[in-house]
């Protein structure tokens, strides 16, 4: 349990073990948190609340790497790759002791092999925020583990592949494997599987990711990869909402939409993230594609309360984490700000603030909003107690 929330709890303990002493003023008298959640969010500062919002690569912490509008990175190497950041530096505890972050996502050059990642772990676990430790550890292609020869663990072609079998004992196998090792190395997070339906054919960014072209196999793949994370002790999130499977542009450099009505993705797309729901799962991604003829606007799902408020929350009844595909991705970099992208997708309905470009920019963005009143406090607060619901489930 984190030790904020045991030294809260032990407050209220004494304050009600008391019979003849009071803890509040007679004349001003205040109703004692309901639960730890409560507890703990009444006592965080603004800029706590905040940073439990954003989930950031690494990189992030350290501002002697400067991001550059593109995605590159203004230094003498052309990649984060050659950087290899693979442990807590100093400047990251300094810009953390400002900066308190929610979570951490790891990449495949930020993981070198199992000694480095006990090494690793450990100093992230201890930095402001409590992060949580994240992945994208699918299966397939996108495997930031799987994929390194430093570690022996067992491989999947693909989520089609496991798809193709018909059998949804072999998704649960697949999740349930996966999140064993991960929970091993002391991964809390899965950001898998991919609850798209692979409906157009040259679409180049999830394809195989995907495990059918036809909803009615694709969703009970989807919800058996989620229990066998579950079984294995890792949380998983579905994605990428609305569905990212009738694309042809991919996201990570610039603007994709789905021309499919509402009517159209609830016969397809919405059958694999309405199972997802139904079976309870803690987080779903957006995308950041339009879907001009649900919003009537070019906007990126990720922006747009359209999609997140009226559809995801009112519509299909979702009541946990949205969180949003990486902010540093082209289809965002290309058309806002750091901070103007932060604020608007916290604005639209999102709770969890993921990899954005210039972490420092997008977190003081959201503080001048809510200092501002652009941002209420309570928005921040609806989202910051769903993010304690599940680290207090997680363990965290």
């Amino acid at each position: 349990m984190n030790k904020m929330i045991q030294w809260v709890l032990a407050a209220t303990l004494v304050c009600g073990a008391s019979v003849f002493t009071s803890c509040t003023n007679d004349d001003d008298p205040v109703t004692p948190p309901t639960d730890e959640v409560e507890a703990l969010l009444q006592k965080m500062t603004l800029r706590e609340k905040v940073g439990q919002l954003f989930y950031v690569r690494p990189e992030c912490l350290d501002t002697t790497i400067h991001f550059n509008r593109s995605g590159g990175i203004d230094q003498s190497v052309d990649d984060l790759t050659k950087i290899k950041l693979q442990a807590v530096n100093e400047m990251m505890r300094k810009v953390n002791e400002n900066y308190p972050v929610g979570g951490i996502i790891l990449y495949a050059h930020n993981i070198e092999d199992e000694a480095q990642l006990a090494r690793f772990i450990p100093e992230i676990r201890a930095l402001k925020g409590s992060p949580l430790l994240c992945i994208d550890e699918e299966g397939g292609r996108v495997a930031r583990i799987g994929r390194n020869s430093n570690f022996k663990v067992k491989t999947y072609e693909s989520m089609g592949a496991i798809g193709a079998t018909g059998d949804p004992k072999n998704a649960y196998e697949c999740g349930n494997t996966i999140g064993t090792y991960l929970h091993r190395y002391g991964f809390d997070i899965d950001f898998a599987p991919v609850a798209d339906v692979n409906t157009n054919p040259e679409n180049i960014v999830i394809g195989a990711r995907a495990f059918s072209d036809k909803p009615e196999i694709a969703a009970p793949m989807v919800t058996n990869y989620l229990q066998g994370l579950k079984d294995a002790g890792v949380t998983g999130c579905i994605k990428h909402f609305p569905g990212h499977g009738d694309t042809k542009a991919d996201t990570h450099f610039g603007y994709a939409s789905s021309q499919k009505t509402w009517e159209e993705m609830l016969s397809c797309e919405m059958v694999t993230f309405k199972a997802g729901i139904q079976w309870g799962c803690q987080l779903i991604m957006t995308a950041h594609i339009g879907a001009p003829n649900v919003t009537g606007a070019d906007i990126p799902a990720t922006m747009s309360s359209v999609i997140l408020q009226d559809k995801l929350r009112r519509e299909l009844g979702y009541q946990n984490l949205i969180i949003t595909d990486a902010m540093e991705m082209g289809a965002i970099t290309q058309q806002y700000t750091n901070g103007e992208a932060a604020v608007g997708c916290i604005k639209a309905g999102v709770d969890i603030v993921l990899g954005p470009q210039v972490f420092t920019e997008a977190f003081d963005a959201v503080i001048k909003a809510v200092e501002a009143g652009e941002i209420t406090e309570q928005r921040i607060d609806e989202s910051v107690r769903r993010v304690l619901k599940l680290k207090k489930q997680i363990g965290r």
